[in-house]
């Protein structure tokens, strides 16, 4: 088969002279859209199925058409098939391999649909079961944060503002907020997974066809909700995929975040954490060092998947509706935002089990940077001083520790009452990082007893999802 002649093109009637052979280089997507060759051959089957049931091919048909499918697909797993890219793209190149092994049935698989309605299948069908990944491997990785956060329940850490030590809070309600991050990445994944599951196929070219078809039979065939409702939407739409990126760039920016964390914590001015051997590499010339290159990929990949969002925005701005080619370049950035999240999630997701956190470092650096401080204002005002004055009498307190280097509840009462006559020895039990933690015990707040009740319904949460 001389796949470079015009005429053996399946859309080669309407020309009589040859592709110029640039031209062919130019347009041809197989070297990427290949990857959609289930997702293609599984839309064909349904399509070829709905088409033998009301009456457009016979049994014998669909028949030939099944087995040729089954030996096609075969051959693209075990690495035997050839791609032409002469035939521009997956579609085209499954189609004419059907046709030469069984011949006429293989011309008629094409009846009532058009590459158009068939590519916005075929990628429906592919992201759908990539968010169904995303979301497996989300709950795994946020299972071992829960893990975690149940075991650090009571173990001390800085909280920051602007980097700088503000209040003591326990390590286990810090995982809880990482897990929060990505329970709303799950969510919105869940959600765009319902936009993303409406069937096209049906739609043709852009104006349906007049083929007795049945759209309900193909759309449920391919496990979708429901058919699309508008055929010159359903063929130039792709808010599916910019939906998708969207979710997926706010997901990877919350895998930055944490990986950045990972990086600090990792680092010899904090020594919060040990990432395992096996999530971070040496240098070449420093025997020394342990780099956290797991953690640094993590927060570097962040910028492609946004590149990819922005990417998608613009190949979309200015298109007339229905299809046009400029579609061809949906997809990489489509594959390129799954391949990213994903190994990076996968990742994260078999690293964390192996992280050990050095919790006394932690506890040490929560209790060597004034973080008791706004205890001790909330203190004076329930003693009945205004806040605002409590805040400068606190002010004082700080200044005087830090000059005579000493921590907080290292301040002899005497001295104390100096700046206040409303402090009394009880004041101690504030000043301590234990009581500042545990005084925070509502909901939503880093006592240990809601961090591990926090734990509890997160857990819940995620073993609902199996």
């Amino acid at each position: 088969m001389k796949h470079s002649d015009t005429q053996k093109k399946l859309w080669g009637g309407r020309f009589s002279g040859s592709t110029d052979s640039l031209m062919e280089a130019f347009s041809s997507s197989v070297d990427f859209d290949w990857r959609l060759y289930s997702q293609d051959i599984q839309g064909s089957l349904a399509h070829a199925r709905m088409l033998t049931k009301v009456g457009v091919l016979s049994k014998k048909d669909l028949q030939d058409i099944e087995s040729g499918f089954q030996q096609i697909l075969a051959e693209i797993e075990e690495g035997a098939f050839k791609w032409a890219p002469e035939l521009e793209d997956v579609h085209m190149n499954i189609e004419a391999a059907l046709t030469e092994r069984i011949g006429e049935a293989g011309k008629k698989l094409h009846t009532g649909r058009s590459r158009n309605d068939q590519v916005a299948t075929d990628m429906r069908l592919y992201l759908r079961g990539g968010v169904d990944n995303l979301c497996e491997i989300l709950t795994r990785l946020q299972q071992a944060l829960v893990d975690l956060a149940k075991a650090h329940s009571a173990h001390i850490i800085p909280g920051y503002t602007h980097m700088q030590s503000a209040q003591p809070v326990t390590l286990g309600h810090h995982l809880l907020a990482w897990n929060q991050m990505l329970q709303r990445d799950y969510e919105r994944l869940q959600d765009c997974r319902k936009r993303i599951n409406i069937c096209p196929l049906g739609s043709a070219a852009l104006a349906g066809t007049s083929y007795p078809i049945d759209r309900q039979m193909t759309s449920d065939a391919l496990g979708f909700d429901l058919p699309s409702n508008n055929s010159l939407d359903a063929v130039s739409d792709r808010d599916f995929v910019i939906e998708f990126n969207a979710h997926a760039a706010l997901l990877s920016v919350h895998l930055s975040r944490i990986a950045e964390e990972l990086v600090l914590w990792s680092g010899g001015n904090f020594d919060f954490v040990d990432l395992g051997d096996g999530f971070c590499t040496g240098s070449s010339i420093m025997p020394q060092k342990k780099n956290p290159d797991v953690a640094e990929l993590i927060r570097g990949k962040a910028g492609r998947v946004s590149g990819n969002l922005v990417a998608l925005l613009t190949l979309m701005k200015g298109q007339p509706l229905t299809y046009n080619r400029d579609n061809q370049e949906d997809k990489e950035p489509m594959f390129d935002t799954l391949d990213t999240c994903t190994i990076c999630l996968e990742v994260l997701a078999a690293m964390f089990p192996q992280v050990r956190f050095k919790t006394e470092n932690m506890y040490k650096a929560a209790a060597d940077g004034y973080s008791t401080a706004t205890d001790l204002a909330d203190y004076l005002v329930r003693k009945g001083i205004a806040f605002r004055d409590a805040h400068e009498v606190v002010g004082k307190v700080v200044g005087m520790a830090i000059a005579d280097q000493v921590s907080l509840d290292q301040i002899p009462l005497s001295q104390l009452q100096h700046h206040s006559e409303s402090i009394e020895s009880d004041v101690y039990d504030v000043l301590t990082v234990e009581g500042s933690v545990k005084a925070r015990n509502h909901i939503g707040g880093t006592a240990p007893e809601q961090v591990k009740m926090a734990a509890i319904e997160a857990a819940k949460l995620l073993a609902a999802r199996h």
